[in-house]
């Protein structure tokens, strides 16, 4: 099973893609968390992408394409779920020829559908515990006690730097602009699947699952 998860940042595509991950050994294929791996490792087309990020050029589709390649060939063979790609309609024409080579296809690509304005309100209101990581909301998660960390007690907060409206929206607006085309072109191969991206981390993750089950079937979702 190949699938893509189709979300703006905050939809919470990593959470879900993690779900997946757990419940059915999929491997999630996030093209930024690769190609640092790859650089990190000294591999030579980790070699080949550092010289180009250094000199401030983006990475081209075709080393994009050989790290998912390389990646597919170090998986379990149950499925992947790639992350952060494609964005153009370029590099889903790219995806589909590698998968086609490899005798396999992309059997899915899910939307999370978002409301712009709900988002924005739940990523600008995001801050976490400086000590420990855990997670709080100014409105939907307050620690239990003002100021005092749940986990560890800790009295020190941050926010993310990029978690203002201007950044969020602008995101946003990017996001919008470049999936628009993926979209209709994965609804015209009757690939797309949308399910409601600003239900509960459990409703969004079931309705997930049901579009993974029927295509497995062989059903309409």
């Amino acid at each position: 099973m190949n699938l893509i998860l189709l979300g703006p940042p905050g939809a919470g595509k990593g959470t879900q893609a993690s779900m997946i991950e757990e419940e059915r050994g999929y491997e999630q294929l996030s093209t930024g968390d690769m190609l640092r791996a790859a650089v990190a490792a000294g591999t030579d087309l980790g070699k080949e992408a550092e010289k180009i990020m250094a000199r401030g050029d983006l990475v081209p589709d075709e080393l994009v394409i050989g790290l998912i390649a390389e990646r597919m060939d170090q998986g379990t063979g149950k499925g992947n779920i790639l992350d952060g790609f494609p964005r153009t309609i370029a590099q889903a024409e790219a995806l589909d020829a590698l998968l086609d080579k490899r005798g396999e296809k992309l059997d899915a690509v899910i939307e999370m559908e978002v409301n712009d304005e709900a988002l924005v309100e739940r990523i600008t209101g995001r801050f976490s515990c400086a000590k420990c990581g855990a997670g709080y909301h100014d409105v939907y998660k307050q620690p239990k006690v003002a100021g005092v960390c749940d986990r560890c007690g800790s009295t020190e907060f941050v926010r993310r730097k990029d978690d203002t409206e201007e950044v969020v929206r602008s995101r946003l607006k990017a996001y919008h602009e470049l999936t628009k085309p993926l979209i209709a072109f994965y609804k015209e191969k009757g690939r797309l699947h949308t399910v409601d991206g600003m239900a509960e981390i459990g409703e969004v993750h079931d309705a997930i699952a049901k579009v993974l089950d029927d295509v497995s079937n062989g059903k309409e979702s």
